[in-house]
């Protein structure tokens, strides 16, 4: 919070704490990654020989599912996929379905009917449910100093100058120059998860441009 202030941000400590989870929150959608340990499901496609390239960092995985239209599948087990991380130099993001092992409690997985690698293929899915623990182990510096600028910018683009406020009759300023009107927007199409092209502050983006992530964006994150 004293970084953001000192990079401008002002007001008591709710107001500045605001900023800074918006500012985290453009930051998250403009480079796609998660920067502290998040509990998240992400659904990504199995490409070849059973490989799901998942689009954030991975931590840890507490399960893995096939997504089907009945939505009944039940969690392959441990021994069934492999998990690689990003945290470790050389290796990627994903998850590796060894298609190996079977169980013969459940139905459809016994060895005898070809374990698990017989039930994926009659399953027939394209694309895996991977439930887990994503993002940085922790928040690097400079993406803690991007948020508190990019936190007291998003602040000063909210107080408009008198000028503005006489210009725009959609504004209503308070005696601290915040416009307090707020519009009913509720028929707006809004894209949370959309990948933005920028934070709206290029001092912002050039702290950021190490921290991009690059890879495609995949459904359902």
């Amino acid at each position: 919070m004293e970084d953001a202030r000192s990079k401008g941000a002002t007001g008591d400590d709710a107001e500045v704490a605001a900023w800074i989870a918006a500012a985290a929150e453009r930051i998250e959608r403009y480079t796609q990654q998660l920067f502290e340990p998040t509990d998240r499901v992400v659904v990504a496609d199995v490409g070849a020989g059973g490989l799901v390239i998942l689009p954030r960092r991975v931590r840890s995985v507490t399960s893995v599912r096939p997504v089907l239209a009945a939505d009944d599948a039940p969690s392959l087990p441990s021994s069934a996929y492999r998990v690689t991380s990003s945290d470790v130099l050389g290796q990627v993001d994903a998850v590796r379905l060894a298609w190996g092992g079977y169980n013969d409690l459940v139905v459809g997985a016994e060895s005898y009917s070809g374990g698990w690698l017989g039930l994926w293929e009659r399953w027939g899915a394209e694309q895996v449910s991977v439930s887990g623990e994503f993002g940085y182990a922790e928040v690097p510096l400079l993406v803690t100093q991007a948020c508190a600028l990019l936190a007291a910018h998003l602040q000063a683009e909210a107080a408009p100058s008198d000028a503005d406020a006489a210009a725009d009759s959609s504004l209503d300023v308070d005696d601290e120059g915040n416009n307090v009107r707020i519009e009913d927007r509720a028929d707006e199409e809004t894209t949370a998860d959309a990948p933005s092209s920028s934070t709206g502050s290029t001092q912002v983006d050039a702290l950021l441009a190490g921290y991009m992530n690059l890879g495609s964006l995949i459904g359902g994150v």
